[in-house]
């Protein structure tokens, strides 16, 4: 997701965001993230480096969105299943990758409708930061999972986004599980979208109540193409890895 400069501090008793949230702005949001740094150079191919060799396996992707993950797992040979919360965002997936997966709007608060056991693999990209509860989708992607199953998760890393704060000059509470909403402006299409930012301890401590163990974390770097896509960005840098989001694979 792309993380917008504009930031208002949000009332804790703000909803989760609604499918209108990401309706309301579906077209827009799908062509910026289509080439952008954060997407397609950083959060996209790590979450692909990630799902390795997928042919033959059954895979959920959990907040599909636009349907650039389940292109990628098409790909690869994998049987997909996609599910968001958003008609208009699944729309824009049907058009990118047609009759190859199946589409289910759903909420990923309430239970799944799928059986247990029903998957190799869950991917949840850049979807989980929207939620205030973890526990609830936790359980339900543990439960849908076959034993020795996969969840590949990506979401905004905790600690960049406690010094996103600091560099606006607000003072942000690191420890707590708070909200914070960005408006979001693509060619005319504005929503306002919440995020529930959390620690890294409550993090890990989500994925333990709920039963994972956990596989591996990953804080890397941008794709080679990200040189030539902003070389101004990493000229002086012979590293390129940066904070934006934390990359995590927990097992069933």
């Amino acid at each position: 997701m792309k993380i917008s400069p504009s930031r208002t501090v949000a009332d804790s008793a703000r909803p989760v965001n609604d499918s209108a949230v990401y309706d309301a702005i579906a077209e827009g949001y799908a062509a910026e993230n289509a080439g952008s740094l954060l997407n397609q150079h950083y959060n996209r191919p790590e979450i692909r480096e990630m799902l390795g060799e997928v042919h033959g396996r059954r895979v959920l992707d959990a907040g599909a969105g636009s349907g650039v993950t389940i292109e990628d797992l098409l790909d690869g040979g994998a049987s997909v299943v996609g599910i968001d919360g958003s008609a208009q965002m699944l729309r824009l997936a049907r058009e990118r990758v047609g009759d190859g997966a199946e589409l289910i709007v759903a909420d990923l608060g309430a239970p799944l409708p799928f059986d247990d056991g029903a998957f190799d693999d869950v991917v949840c990209s850049l979807t989980l930061h929207n939620l205030r509860d973890w526990d609830a989708p936790l359980t339900e992607f543990r439960r849908v999972l076959k034993p020795g199953g996969r969840l590949l998760l990506s979401v905004e890393h905790p600690f960049a986004i406690w010094y996103a704060g600091r560099q606006n000059g607000e003072e942000p509470d690191y420890f707590a599980t708070r909200p914070r909403t960005d408006r979001w402006e693509f060619d005319g299409q504005q929503a306002d979208v919440t995020f529930w930012d959390r620690p890294l301890s409550e993090m890990i401590q989500a994925f333990l109540r709920s039963g994972f163990t956990i596989a591996d974390v990953r804080e890397p770097g941008v794709s080679p193409g990200a040189r030539e896509y902003v070389p101004e960005l990493f000229a002086d840098r012979d590293d390129p890895r940066f904070l934006a989001f934390l990359f995590v694979e927990l097992r069933r």
